[in-house]
């Protein structure tokens, strides 16, 4: 949901759109700096939050920030960007704030984890007694990002001290570019399984609804509408009807105008096992 003008108006938008949960930017995504939180800006968010009936709140950070860079100015300016989104999301009382672990930029997947793991682990030592958790969202691998293999994000979690302050979001589009087949009920089964078996469900707290433009272990991130891309309606009803993530909120990234959120979330909610 926008937070054009105001970030407390992102509930009326999300109502109007039918929503039950929202994701947000917590500021504007395309700059590094931003104007800091005034007291009033938390107090209208939390107003127009008790008013609403908007259940969650998630937050997405920045995609300039990258901490799992190799060049140290762009990793430090990523700390400090990821430390104030970090902070926004605490002062807004909003639980979770998700983020893609970053691009190693040829230097390897082993180091891309473990630089992650490193900044994790920094950030979490200067925020001590936050109560939001940051989720580690599974990418679709493009370029030289990592978090496309469930044994990613379970090397990264597995380096970082606190795992009580850390957990994971699963986006359906990602994981199947990335390769992970989710077309049919068993192999749905087995992706479960092998994220279970590597991470584990109890480290998942959120997902990210989206069908996809390009196919099966593409490695290209390019979201489309439900039902309309290579994903088709299959995997969103297994997921929507599993019992072991009714309780998960499930956020919509997929493309904007023309009242497609609307229309998607009722596609969604049409798939559903009354």
């Amino acid at each position: 949901m926008s937070i054009s003008g105001g970030l407390h108006l992102a509930f009326e938008r999300g109502e109007e759109a039918t929503c039950d949960i929202i994701q947000i930017f917590s500021k504007n995504a395309t700059q590094w700096k931003s104007k800091p939180l005034t007291d009033d800006d938390i107090d209208k968010f939390k107003e127009a939050w008790k008013k609403s009936n908007i259940k969650t709140v998630l937050v997405h950070d920045s995609y300039l920030i990258n901490l799992a860079s190799p060049d140290e100015k762009l990793f430090q300016k990523s700390m400090d960007a990821f430390e104030d989104e970090m902070r926004r999301t605490e002062a807004l009382d909003i639980p979770f704030l998700i983020m893609h672990p970053g691009a190693h930029v040829g230097k390897g997947d082993k180091f891309g984890i473990e630089q992650a793991a490193k900044a994790f682990n920094l950030l979490i030592e200067k925020t001590p007694g936050f109560k939001m958790k940051i989720l580690i969202e599974t990418t679709a691998g493009q370029g030289t990002n990592i978090g496309y293999r469930f044994e990613h994000i379970r090397d990264i979690i597995g380096l970082i001290k606190d795992k009580d302050r850390i957990g994971t979001c699963i986006d359906t589009c990602h994981i199947f570019t990335a390769g992970y087949e989710i077309r049919d009920k068993e192999n749905y089964e087995k992706t479960i399984d092998e994220f279970d078996r590597h991470v584990g469900l109890d480290q998942l707290f959120a997902f990210h609804l989206n069908d996809s433009k390009k196919d099966l272990g593409s490695r290209v991130d390019r979201h489309e509408h439900i039902g309309k891309g290579f994903l088709g309606l299959e995997p969103f009803s297994f997921l929507l009807n599993d019992d072991r993530f009714k309780s998960h909120p499930m956020s919509l990234e997929t493309p904007k105008g023309d009242d497609m959120d609307v229309a998607n979330l009722k596609v969604l909610r049409s798939l559903i096992n009354k």
